[in-house]
């Protein structure tokens, strides 16, 4: 690391870059714990409660197992670490970094949206208000304060969004490769 990345890097600090790997870690503990048999005692429930929803999806939710959503949580895992690395080799300023911290904190609000649509708990909602959603403002702050953040445009919550859900849907179909499914 040179000395101009060192000094970034302590810019926006460790707290701030990693911490983004800390929180998902966490975060990602209770969707593990929860997810999948969650999903088998809801899926018929939400099948009735929401119709409009496709068929497939439904169908794809009540067959996920256990094996596929620890694999595809470990492949984000991966790529988390890998964005906070590069957040902390550039003080902050890494603009992936910067797009997976807004995606990391907006899917924390779909977390919120899905367990206020249903009614109640959903896996990821504990978390979201005490964890996901104070981490991601919290950092953001901190960017701001080291002058690394630039004011929020729309774009960059879509890019956010984007960056998130691609990552998601990637990472359930490489797992579902990997251990030989459809």
């Amino acid at each position: 690391m040179t000395n101009t990345a060192k000094a970034n890097a302590r810019q926006a600090g460790p707290a701030v870059t990693f911490g983004l790997l800390a929180a998902w870690a966490l975060h990602d503990v209770e969707e593990l714990a929860m997810l999948p048999g969650w999903l088998r005692r809801n899926t018929p429930v939400l099948r009735e409660r929401f119709p409009v929803v496709p068929e497939a999806v439904w169908r794809r939710a009540g067959s996920m197992e256990g094996r596929e959503f620890a694999v595809a949580v470990g492949l984000v895992g991966a790529v988390v670490a890998t964005v906070s690395a590069a957040g902390h080799a550039t003080g902050g300023r890494s603009a992936v970094y910067q797009t997976a911290l807004n995606g990391f904190g907006l899917h924390g609000l779909v977390h919120l949206a899905q367990a206020a649509a249903v009614r109640g708990y959903t896996p990821g909602a504990a978390t979201s208000p005490v964890l996901v959603v104070p981490f991601t403002l919290w950092a953001r702050g901190r960017l701001r304060r080291a002058g690394v953040l630039r004011p929020t445009r729309p774009r960059d919550v879509a890019l956010g969004l984007g960056f998130a859900a691609a990552t998601a849907v990637a990472s359930h179909a490489v797992a579902r490769r990997v251990l030989g499914g459809r």
